[in-house]
């Protein structure tokens, strides 16, 4: 089969859901499914589908990146748990670029995940410092988003 991506988004999330797992059967490397019910989310790739994609996630995600303060550029929200992941610029003179993260007394129910610098990826430990303009990747529970926020922002 000459096809690199098979998209099913018909108006039956089962019909996309079962058309992608019969092109991943004959060879099509990724597959992407629209659904409508969010659990199936969940479980598309324990079942075998490459993206499930679903509307109102989607939409969720960009209102969330509309509202949140400062320089952000992705927001997701982890399903079935209530947190958010939450792609920042640190900003020059922001609280987070002073110190070193294990001096800085960064907001509980949050944790840096990653922080990417340039081209590379840098898993945090204490001694780690986050420059201005690095992309930082952060775990937050819902109530700590407006503390880390402003961790990032002049």
């Amino acid at each position: 089969m000459d096809m690199d991506v098979f998209i099913a988004v018909s108006e039956d999330e089962e019909t996309n859901i079962i058309s992608c797992l019969m092109a991943k059967h004959l060879g099509v490397p990724k597959t992407i499914a629209l659904v409508e019910n969010t659990d199936y989310v969940a479980l598309a790739g324990t079942i075998g589908l490459d993206v499930a994609v679903n509307k109102k996630l989607s939409a969720a995600q960009i209102i969330l990146k509309f509202i949140r303060k400062g320089e952000i550029l992705s927001v997701a929200t982890l399903h079935g748990v209530d947190a958010e992941v939450i792609e920042l610029v640190a900003q020059k003179g922001s609280q987070v670029t002073k110190k070193q993260l294990m001096d800085v007394k960064f907001p509980e129910r949050a944790i840096v995940g990653c922080i990417i610098k340039g081209d590379s990826v840098v898993i945090p430990v204490g001694s780690t410092k986050i420059n201005p303009n690095d992309r930082v990747v952060v775990f937050a529970l819902p109530q700590a988003i407006p503390d880390v926020e402003k961790f990032f922002n002049k």
